[in-house]
């Protein structure tokens, strides 16, 4: 055997000995309790916390604010939904997703499905007898009956995050957190899709230009509008300044869900504050409010529904609202659209995630102070009225407090963004390019995810950065435009290295499908391993393999690791690859990129199956 297949195979041992195990490890509860999503119970007398690391289901009597039990769970969870007065569905776990159904007075907890990926957005439809689950990572919706069987799959947009059914019964309305194509054109962004639920057919919404980061989606009473939270990006611009949302944005999009439209994009910003990362969304029981939590300021945002359609109506009859908007296309760029009609209230803590509206009250989930914040909403001014510690006071590791510092905006000029505002869910990717400027301007490049970024030197495409720890400090300075001490910055790091892959969801029971295997084999003799060689597949050199364009032809890019790539679309430097196949054919002049032009459609297809599988 040739000396650079040995070298494969057994770097290929290491990562299935050493990945491989950490990648199917269940997490475990940790000391931090997490708080993620909240329900509340059809009487509003029980809010339902699912506690993400702590791995319970906590039980809260909405009148007293106190901790009536805890429920242990098998897996993380993910999501809830009521099945009855007594049972709650519950979503958990990762790559070897469960479906649960919990009694919530004997805490009897049963597994009703079994080996989703990342499953979430828990529906229950009473009316038909089914159930609805995210099937993240396979970008579905899994129709099931009530006992967990499988009736139909639903395919959908790029990794479907939040669901919610119409009053009526008629709909469903999925909010997907990423943008599915090429990063390379002059549109990108991440969808809503509508599914009847009598046909199952699926109708698509697209959003603003840079729409992503998708959270969450409510439907009003109604069931005339929908509200997705999201973060709305601007980039299409240089990162030359921050200030007045020229990177990022964060908003709130308007759905008319009988007509099947969107019908705009409000931003939460004000002219010189951000109000990054919204998330949960919910409309009061009496329809005159809406409110969005915002998880990068750690305040809520309580807008007056009547006001805002008023407004929404005005500016589409082409009469002026404010200084920038008179008509309907202003309304995304206008920071000042909603500067009457909303009111923005501190919930301190941090984290601030999940919220649910029971009476007059808001219950908001604060993700790392382990806590409930209450907010009053029965005055003219809503104000915070309680807190219901989740726990005991847990010191913060150095990985949990740079995950803090990860997801806060307060790190940041004028608080527009965070970390996770181009690397969502856990350090990873947007699917946008962006024109930063340690490479010089007019070179866009696409997000990279973070995943081994301490392990594989250097950083950013071009290795502009000689290491993550550099990349990390850049960043701050010259993305989030602070000065922030070193402490921050390493904390970060440590959060960055506690990073673990996920198993692939083109993966049968954790191994290599038959075409992987067979791809295996290609992979080595195409000539893959002699760059994407080792554990982390990459060997830490650069190479010009001809995907230069213009100023950057000729120019040597590092070689990126292929571990999760399958989560990592589009691909290539500028992002105008698609697929893994485009990158292996389309884009690969000369057998540059490896020896592909001689292959068999089943061997092209069986190299990708093996890639994605990584």
């Amino acid at each position: 055997m040739p000396k650079l297949l040995v070298v494969f195979w057994l770097g290929l041992l290491v990562w299935e000995s050493h990945f491989g195990r950490a990648r199917t490890a269940d997490a475990g509860a940790s000391e931090f309790k997490s708080p993620m999503h909240l329900l509340v119970s059809e009487d509003q007398q029980t809010l339902f916390v699912c506690e993400t690391t702590g791995q319970t289901l906590a039980v809260i009597d909405t009148e007293s604010r106190g901790l009536r039990k805890r429920i242990r769970l098998p897996e993380n969870p993910t999501g809830a939904a009521i099945l009855d007065s007594n049972r709650l569905l519950v979503t958990a776990g990762a790559a070897d997703g469960v479906v649960l159904e919990v009694d919530v007075e004997s805490s009897k907890v049963s597994s009703i499905q079994h080996g989703l990926h990342a499953p979430v957005a828990p529906v229950v439809d009473a009316k038909r007898k089914r159930i609805y689950v995210a099937d993240r990572y396979r970008s579905s919706i899994v129709v099931m009956g009530l006992d967990g069987r499988v009736i139909e799959r639903v395919a959908v947009s790029r990794e479907p995050c939040a669901a919610v059914m119409t009053p009526d019964g008629r709909a469903l309305v999925v909010a997907h957190e990423l943008p599915d194509g090429t990063a390379d054109g002059q549109y990108l962004a991440a969808k809503v899709v509508l599914i009847d639920l009598d046909s199952l057919h699926t109708v698509t919404l697209e959003l603003p230009n840079g729409s992503n980061s998708l959270r969450d989606v409510c439907v009003d009473a109604d069931g005339r509008f929908a509200y997705v939270t999201h973060v709305l990006a601007r980039y299409r611009l240089p990162t030359t300044q921050l200030e007045r949302g020229w990177m990022n944005t964060n908003a709130v999009t308007v759905i008319d869900v009988p007509e099947q439209r969107v019908v705009n994009t409000v931003l939460l910003d004000e002219i010189d504050r951000g109000a990054a990362n919204p998330w949960g969304v919910a409309v009061d029981g009496g329809g005159s409010r809406l409110c969005v939590a915002h998880a990068g300021t750690q305040e809520i945002s309580v807008i007056d529904r009547a006001d805002l359609h008023h407004r929404l109506n005005e500016v589409a009859a082409g009469r002026r609202v404010t200084e920038v908007s008179n008509q309907a296309k202003n309304v995304p760029n206008d920071l000042a659209f909603l500067a009457e009609a909303r009111q923005r209230i501190d919930v301190k803590g941090n984290g601030a995630r999940s919220l649910v509206i029971f009476g007059d009250t808001v219950a908001v989930a604060m993700f790392f102070t382990d806590e409930i914040a209450f907010v009053d909403l029965s005055g003219t001014n809503p104000k915070q009225v309680g807190r219901l510690k989740l726990g005991d006071d847990v010191e913060m590791t150095p990985q949990r407090r740079g995950e803090m510092f990860f997801h806060d905006a307060s790190l940041c000029f004028q608080t527009w963004q965070s970390c996770s505002s181009c690397h969502p869910s856990d350090g990873r990717v947007d699917g946008l390019n962006w024109d930063l400027l340690n490479d010089g301007i007019g070179n866009p490049k696409n997000t990279k995810s973070l995943l081994l970024s301490h392990q594989t030197p250097p950083a950013m495409a071009l290795g502009v950065r000689a290491n993550a720890e550099a990349a990390v400090r850049a960043g701050i300075r010259h993305i989030q435009f602070a000065v922030r001490p070193e402490a921050d910055a390493s904390a970060i790091d440590q959060y960055l290295k506690s990073l673990r892959p996920m198993p692939s969801p083109h993966r049968i029971d954790g191994e290599l499908s038959e075409a992987a295997q067979r791809g295996r084999e290609v992979f080595a003799t195409s000539g893959c391993i002699h760059c994407h060689a080792g554990p982390n597949f990459t060997e830490g050199n650069a190479y010009d393999v001809g995907t230069g364009l213009n100023r950057e032809r000729g120019k040597r890019f590092d070689t990126p690791s292929l571990v999760e790539v399958w989560r990592t679309a589009p691909y290539l430097h500028d992002g105008r690859a698609a697929t893994i196949e485009d990158v292996l054919v389309k884009f690969n002049e000369n057998d540059r990129h490896g020896r592909t032009s001689e292959l068999s459609d089943e061997q092209v297809n069986d190299l990708v199956a093996y890639v994605l599988s990584l």
